[in-house]
C-alpha cells in the first residue's frame, strides 16, 4: 500500500463546541501527524487512516482558553499531551463520500468514533506532485471522553456544550520516500 501525508500548509483540524448555549468557539491545533495508507485515494475502502494531535499547540485565539484548555480541568496535557485516532474500518457511501470509523483517544479514554469523509477531488500541484483533497467532520460527546469540566449560568444552562465537532480539511501528498 502507498503511503500518504498531510500537506500541513493547505491542511487544517479543528473543532467547535457551543459556548454559552448561544455561540460557538472554535479552535484548532497547531502541530499533528496523520497518515494514510492506501493504493488509490479515489477509494479509500482498503485506506487506513491515523492521526496524532499535540494538545500543548491547540489555539482559540485566546491564551487564556487555552491554558485552561491544557489543564487538569480539561485536556490534563501534563499526563496526556496527545490526541490519536486510527482508523478500523472505511465504507463507501457514494462516489466521493465515505464513513471512516475507528478509535479515537481523548485521555486515558478510547471509543469509536465515525468520520464522515468527503473526497474533493484531485490535481497535480505547481510542481507535478499528484494532490488530494477531502473534508471530514465527526460529532462526540465530550464527557464521554473525561472532559467533563462546566461552570452553570446564572440564567440557566452551562458555560461549555457536551457536543464537540472535530473538523477536517486536508490536502494529501505522496510520501517521500
Amino acid at each position: 500500500m502507498a503511503k500518504w501525508v498531510i500537506d500541513k500548509a493547505h491542511s487544517e483540524i479543528g473543532f467547535e463546541v457551543r459556548h454559552m448555549m448561544v455561540s460557538k468557539v472554535r479552535g484548532h491545533f497547531e502541530s499533528y501527524e496523520a497518515e494514510i495508507e492506501a493504493d488509490d485515494l479515489t477509494d479509500l475502502t482498503n485506506g487506513k487512516v491515523s492521526f496524532t494531535f499535540d494538545v500543548t499547540s491547540i489555539n482559540t485565539k485566546l491564551a487564556d482558553r487555552d491554558n485552561h484548555l491544557k489543564s487538569a480541568d480539561f485536556f490534563d496535557v501534563e499526563k496526556y499531551p496527545t490526541i490519536t485516532f486510527k482508523s478500523t474500518e472505511v465504507k463507501k457511501k457514494d462516489d466521493d463520500e465515505y464513513e471512516v470509523t475507528g478509535d479515537l483517544t481523548i485521555k486515558d479514554v478510547t471509543k469509536p468514533v465515525t468520520f464522515k469523509v468527503e473526497f474533493n477531488g484531485k490535481g497535480k500541484n505547481p510542481w507535478g506532485v499528484e494532490v488530494y483533497g477531502f473534508e471530514a467532520e465527526a460529532k462526540i460527546n465530550r464527557e464521554d471522553f473525561g472532559l467533563t469540566w462546566n461552570a452553570a449560568l446564572e440564567t440557566g444552562g452551562v458555560l461549555v456544550g457536551k457536543d464537540v465537532k472535530i473538523k477536517a480539511a486536508l490536502e494529501v501528498n505522496p510520501a517521500s520516500e
